[in-house]
C-alpha cells in the first residue's frame, strides 16, 4: 500500500477546499462508476475460475477474480479519466500524470477470504479522491443482494438511486455494532469494545466486508460499525457514504493505518465515550461498567 494511501490530512477542513480546480463532471464519474459496479457484481456472482494464492499469509488472500475485476476496472478508468490516478488492492498504485489530478481508490473484492470459500458477503469498492485526499465520489457494491450504496460529497447518500440515512435511535442497547478483524487477528482495543458493548445489550457481529459492513451504518441497519485499521481502498468510499448518509465519524477525517469508528449520530455521545475509553486503556476486557449492566445474547 503506497504512503499517501488516499487519506485526508487530519486537519483538512471537512468541506472540500474551494481553491481546488479538479474540473471534474462527478455524475459521469459515478455513471462510470455504477457501471463497472453492475459488471463486477456479475463476475463475483458467476462461478469462481482459477485458484486461491497467499499474499502476505495464509490469512491473506487473493483469487483470479480479484484480479480480472481490478484489471479490467483500472482498463476503463484509464481510458474514461486519463489524467486521473488509481490505487488498487492487488495492483497498488498509478500515479497521475498531474499531481493535481484525482485519482481513484479500488477494492475489487473486499471480503475474499468470505468469497474464496463461497460465503455470500463481499463487495465491490470503488471512490474517487481530490488530490489532498478529500472523498470526492464512493459506491460499495453488494453483488449477493444487489444492492449498491453511492455518495457524491455534499450530495447525501443512497442505496440503489433512493436516498438512504443513518439510524434515528439514541442508545446503543438493542443495535447491532458491526467490526471486522484484521485478516485473522484482533485488533488492539477491540476485546474490551465488545465486552463494553455486551454490558449494553448491543450486539456485535463480524461479516467479513470493511467496506461492506461500514456501509450498513449508512443504510441505518448498523447503529455502528468500526475497524482497526483505516486503508482507503475498502475504507474512504463507505466512509463518505456513512457521513453523507449522517453519521458521525471517529475521528472526523481517517488517518492511514489507525481505527476508525462510524456512528449513527443519536448513540455518538455513548459510543464516543466508549471509543475513547476503550483507546486510553481505561476499560479492559471482562471488566464490567459501573452501573452493573451485564447480559447480551448470541441472537
Amino acid at each position: 500500500m503506497n504512503d499517501r494511501d488516499a487519506h485526508p490530512d487530519p486537519d483538512l477542513n471537512p468541506d472540500l477546499n474551494p481553491d481546488l480546480d479538479l474540473d471534474l463532471d462527478l455524475d459521469r464519474a459515478l455513471t462510470v462508476a455504477t457501471e463497472l459496479a453492475a459488471w463486477a457484481s456479475v463476475v463475483i456472482r458467476s462461478p469462481r475460475a482459477g485458484g486461491v494464492r497467499e499474499k502476505a499469509s495464509p490469512a491473506d488472500i487473493v483469487t483470479q477474480t480479484d484480479e480480472t475485476i481490478e484489471a479490467h476496472v483500472r482498463s476503463v478508468l484509464r481510458a474514461a479519466f486519463p489524467s486521473h490516478g488509481i490505487e488498487g488492492e492487488e495492483y497498488g498504485t498509478h500515479e497521475p500524470a498531474d499531481p493535481n489530478a484525482p485519482y481513484w481508490v479500488v477494492d475489487p473484492v473486499d471480503g475474499t477470504t468470505n468469497y474464496a470459500h463461497g460465503i455470500g458477503w463481499c463487495s465491490f469498492s470503488l471512490g474517487l479522491a481530490a488530490p489532498d485526499g478529500t472523498p470526492l465520489l464512493g459506491l460499495v457494491a453488494d453483488p449477493w443482494r444487489g444492492e449498491t450504496f453511492t455518495a457524491i460529497r455534499g450530495r447525501g447518500a443512497r442505496l440503489n438511486g433512493t436516498p438512504t440515512r443513518a439510524a434515528t435511535h439514541t442508545t446503543l442497547t438493542g443495535h447491532v455494532f458491526l467490526t471486522e478483524w484484521a485478516a485473522h487477528a484482533h485488533w488492539p482495543g477491540l476485546d474490551a469494545l465488545l465486552g463494553a458493548l455486551s454490558h449494553r445489550h448491543c450486539t456485535a457481529r463480524v461479516m467479513g466486508s470493511t467496506a461492506l459492513s461500514l456501509a450498513q451504518v449508512a443504510a441505518g441497519r448498523a447503529t455502528a460499525a468500526a475497524i482497526g485499521e483505516f486503508h482507503a481502498v475498502d475504507g474512504l468510499p463507505a466512509y463518505l457514504i456513512a457521513t453523507e448518509a449522517g453519521a458521525v465519524a471517529l475521528p472526523r477525517v481517517p488517518v492511514y493505518d489507525e481505527p476508525l469508528l462510524l456512528m449513527a449520530r443519536g448513540v455518538a455521545e455513548e459510543m464516543g465515550e466508549l471509543w475513547l475509553a476503550v483507546r486510553r486503556d481505561e476499560i479492559q476486557p471482562g471488566s464490567a461498567p459501573a452501573d452493573g449492566r451485564v447480559g447480551g445474547s448470541s441472537n
